[in-house]
């Protein structure tokens, strides 16, 4: 016979223990530990011998490789962050704030592909199907291949994906369903930990790809342990402020494309609308003629988009001056105005920096160092750079100028939107041939660089 015990188990990353603690060992939060029951004892697993029809090791040279076929949805968006569309047998987990848009993103995908005559089921942990069937008017869906489930059993969802042989499954969410042989609470470590590894074997044994909703912490990241982000294929965050109609999906890990993809979507009355041109949209509304904006190439996954960088630089009222950032990196800032400081002449140790990047976009790639450095010159200078430039660049801390990746697809995405100009490193000049309808100008330091957008003062 199993033998219960219990054991207190870290909500926050999953460590066990055989007794109570107050700061877990693993994440260093306080007060996270729950006590949860756990079999042990039973019978033992028994290894099958190869006579027994388990698997057999294979060379991998004699492994036949199939192109995965691929379910493309109607929003190109979508299918650019999954790498080409949706794989049949994927587990694909989704995280966002509360009130983001992540069921009605999945609620629209869900519709399109049971247009396309392909059953869908979709399971409601949190919502009545009546509360569903609202959500679907306002959103015009209609479509007799699509079924909705409210239920939080595990058993009693496996049982309807048996009956129905659905093409997509949608759970939302994953903290709302729970196991009954697992005696802790829904949401819990070991409920989520054991589901998503249900949900994962019949993904895989069926073929059916599997969205998972994800609730999210207040530091961002997806509840639940660390083990969960790595069971599944893809990881997605829908990113964006409730107070704007853009919305962000990126990709964190994809096991069938490319990571840090990003998709743009705008939230309205009647749902989520693709935005195809981003880099037009986060520039429809830039100041032209005003110091300490500049625009900058940046990659998202395979995609470039052009952004703005704005500065602003005002003598500091205190003691000690602040360093504010909006959208990168908050300790890039002090760095690159040492930088300003040691290598261009520029007095910024009694001012006060805020640095944005307009249009609410998260940018954390190295390139974008001498746009933020140019813009901060421009605006402490409170002189005008030239409103057709891009600027593209890592910066290092003796003031040179580094290389940066894809810099063919960055100068084509400025060519395309109009710029005259753009500043790269002078080691990304060889080995190819920018557009005739644009000037490239190569520069080694922060000063040169400074002196082709501002001009020498």
């Amino acid at each position: 016979m199993a033998k219960r015990k219990t054991k207190f188990v870290c909500q926050e990353c999953g460590y066990e223990s055989p007794k109570w603690m107050g700061k877990c060992p693993g994440c260093h939060q306080w007060n996270t530990l729950v006590e949860e029951a756990s079999i042990t004892g039973g019978s033992r697993h028994v290894f099958q011998t190869n006579s027994s029809g388990a698997a057999k090791p294979e060379k991998i040279t004699a492994i036949k490789s199939e192109k995965e076929p691929r379910m493309e949805t109607d929003m190109p968006e979508l299918n650019r962050v999954l790498g080409g569309g949706i794989v049949p047998g994927s587990l694909v987990l989704i995280g966002g704030d509360p009130g983001i848009g992540k069921s009605t993103l999945l609620l629209q995908v869900s519709a399109q592909v049971a247009n396309k005559s392909l059953p869908v089921l979709y399971i409601s942990g949190e919502e009545s199907s009546r509360q569903t069937k609202l959500r679907a008017e306002r959103l015009g869906i209609q479509s007799d291949e699509l079924y909705v489930l409210s239920e939080t059993n595990l058993q009693d969802v496996l049982t309807q994906i048996e009956e129905i042989d659905p093409k997509l499954v949608i759970i939302d969410s994953i903290q709302t369903i729970f196991k009954e042989d697992v005696t802790s609470a829904p949401g819990s470590v070991s409920q989520v930990r054991e589901c998503t590894s249900q949900l994962m074997r019949i993904a895989k044994s069926k073929g059916i790809p599997i969205f998972i909703v994800g609730h999210v912490t207040k530091e961002g990241s997806i509840a639940g342990p660390r083990l969960l982000e790595h069971m599944v294929d893809s990881v997605l965050y829908f990113e964006g402020e409730r107070h704007h109609t853009f919305r962000i999906l990126r990709s964190v890990k994809n096991r069938f494309g490319s990571t840090h993809e990003m998709g743009i979507f705008e939230m309205k009355e009647k749902g989520l609308e693709e935005v195809l041109n981003p880099s037009e949209i986060f520039l429809e509304e830039r100041s032209q003629g005003a110091a300490g904006s500049i625009v900058v190439a940046s990659m998202e996954g395979t995609r470039p988009v052009l952004v703005e960088i704005q500065a602003l630089i005002s003598p500091t009222s205190f003691g000690n001056p602040r360093r504010m950032a909006t959208g990168l990196d908050n300790s890039r800032v002090p760095l690159l105005m040492a930088v300003l400081e040691k290598r261009a002449g520029l007095l910024l140790q009694n001012q006060d920096a805020y640095i944005k990047v307009a249009g609410g976009v998260k940018l954390d790639e190295p390139a974008i160092d001498l746009a933020v450095a140019i813009s901060i010159a421009s605006s402490f200078r409170d002189q005008v750079s030239n409103g057709n430039d891009v600027v593209v660049g890592e910066v290092g801390l003796t003031g040179e100028v580094r290389r940066v990746a894809r810099i063919e697809q960055r100068v084509q995405e400025a060519a395309k939107l109009g710029f005259k100009r753009v500043i790269i490193p002078q080691k990304n000049l060889d080995g190819w041939t920018p557009p005739a309808s644009i000037q490239v100008v190569g520069v080694r330091t922060v000063q040169e660089a400074m002196q082709v957008t501002l001009g020498d003062r």
